[in-house]
């Protein structure tokens, strides 16, 4: 059976993106014996992001769904965008998280990195450091050119 996600798909049928306590899950309702159950198709986060890994994840799981992503992602980006500033809870987690994240970095052992089968594994989480790397550039930039005054306590 080919269900159907999206405006413009021909149907009623819609993923939707729905929020449970702090989490956002891509979601559809489905029909099973008279009764509405939730198909979670994936986890999106805090912040609801329809990513190529998401997009990957859900048509491997569920490979006789069509899903109108481009309706999504314009949903996702404009409905459910936050000022992050004024979120204090948000900003916590987030620092807690990025001093975890420089914990993980910081135990990490290239030589034994190196030493990995693996070589595309390798090659990604070289990729994504120096994509960390920039974007840590780019934000510091701005803090120091005045655009993003960091909160002194």
């Amino acid at each position: 059976m080919l269900i159907h996600y999206g405006r413009n798909a021909g149907t009623g049928a819609m993923a939707f993106i729905r929020k449970r306590g702090n989490t956002y899950y891509l979601v559809h309702n489905v029909r099973k014996k008279g009764r509405v159950h939730q198909l979670h198709l994936a986890r999106l986060g805090r912040r609801p992001r329809i990513s190529d890994e998401v997009i990957e994840g859900v048509e491997a799981r569920h490979p006789f769904v069509r899903v109108n992503w481009k309706d999504l992602k314009e949903k996702a980006s404009h409905q459910f965008v936050e000022p992050v500033g004024s979120d204090a809870q948000f900003l916590r987690s987030l620092l807690s998280d990025i001093r975890n994240v420089h914990l993980e970095i910081a135990d990490l052992h290239w030589p034994y990195l190196e030493m990995t089968q693996d070589r595309e594994l390798r090659d990604q989480l070289t990729s994504e450091l120096k994509l960390l790397r920039g974007t840590l550039d780019v934000k510091l930039n701005q803090f120091r050119k005045g655009k993003l005054t960091p909160l002194r306590t």
